[in-house]
């Protein structure tokens, strides 16, 4: 039972845009690994940019000083 945990910003991702990502980690897996599609179990958790951070700053103030 394959297990896979997406972690994204929340920023504007679709729901279709959603939809393909499950889609096309499923047929990796099948297509990979065999395993079955049934078996397979997605999870994407979306973040506000606030909580996220990486280079030492939070992924809102990077993204604010991207902008300018």
């Amino acid at each position: 039972m394959p297990y896979v945990n997406v972690k994204i910003t929340r920023d504007g991702v679709t729901v279709e845009q959603k939809a393909q990502v499950v889609k096309e980690i499923t047929d990796t897996l099948q297509r990979v690994l065999g395993k079955r599609p049934e078996h397979i179990h997605i999870v994407i958790d979306e973040v506000e940019t606030e909580n996220w951070g990486y280079a030492g700053q939070l992924t809102s103030e990077l993204r604010k000083r991207s902008a300018r």
